[in-house]
């Protein structure tokens, strides 16, 4: 069994190392926030007060945080990972960060002896709670082949895109496609409201036509239950939107409808509502208080 570091233990990471962990793997993980790792023994994982305490001796270390900053101060800040695992280490980071710092720290890595791939995954907590996540991976194929089994406990879909960054820029792609299922299935509800139709009804009639998506199947029912609870917050899609704004218009391509959607979030940011999941966009809609 393998010997592993997992950085990072919020609504997705924690759930997806406890699937390390289940199949018989020795897990370490650090959090920032040791408040989060409260019981974790009792899922098989070990906590510990510090990133080299966790890396120490292992042969794989995952990476799932917030944002880019941290993604770049977990590897490559004092006491990250680039200073305190040994060389050959094969570090996977599953933080939906920027293509760019993917590339460079494929770079440092080599220069460290430090092994890198970008790996973001799409699925949300419940991909995450029941291991159906799609992981989409850049850098060298052989490292994908290597730390594949490992994957395999947490998704069903594992996907090898190219070179480092390249999972980044898929998971890029998956976002905006994200945004406009997102706006979508949220107006339908709020047209049907409008119109006196019963929203449970239309979206039973047009889920298993044209118009259905992973979004109506899993994410309008919360809406209509009132469940705002983050399985992907606002202010993480925001950060996520705004690095494909910025990719982006590196490329001129231009992104009219991605745009849009970021507006709609920044406002409800604005309102206050950041730390609520995504499907909290119908608010948008609601007489501001």
């Amino acid at each position: 069994m393998a010997q592993i570091a997992w950085i990072g233990a919020g609504v997705m990471g924690r759930p997806m190392a406890g699937h390390l962990a289940a199949h018989g793997h020795q897990v370490r993980v650090y959090s920032r926030h040791m408040e989060k790792l409260t019981g974790a023994e009792q899922e098989g994982l070990e906590p510990c007060a510090t990133i080299a305490q966790a890396v120490a001796g292992a042969e794989y270390v995952f990476v799932m945080v917030g944002y880019p900053k941290d993604v770049e101060e977990v590897f490559a800040g004092p006491g990250g990972i680039f200073e305190s695992a040994a060389p050959g280490t094969l570090a996977v980071d599953m933080t939906t960060s920027s293509p760019e710092l993917a590339r460079r720290l494929w770079e440092q890595g080599k220069e460290k002896g430090i092994r890198v791939l970008d790996a973001p995954v799409s699925g949300g907590d419940r991909g995450a709670r029941n291991a159906s996540l799609s992981i989409m991976v850049g850098g060298e194929k052989a490292d994908f082949e290597e730390v594949r089994p490992l994957l395999a406990c947490m998704g069903t879909g594992l996907h090898y895109m190219g070179q480092a960054g390249s999972g980044q820029h898929t998971k890029a792609a998956n976002q905006i496609a994200v945004a406009g299922a997102t706006a979508a299935y949220t107006e339908a509800l709020r047209y049907a409201q409008a119109a006196g139709l019963d929203p449970r009804a239309m979206l039973e009639a047009i889920g298993g036509g044209a118009a259905g998506s992973w979004q109506i199947a899993n994410m309008a029912p919360r809406v209509l239950a009132g469940d705002f609870a983050p399985g992907f917050f606002i202010k993480h899609f925001i950060k996520d939107m705004k690095i494909i704004q910025d990719e982006s218009a590196q490329r001129g391509v231009e992104l009219p409808m991605l745009d849009t959607v970021c507006s709609l979030y920044e406002e409800l940011a604005r309102r206050g509502l950041e730390n609520e999941g995504t499907q909290a966009l119908i608010r948008y809609y609601e007489p501001e208080a």
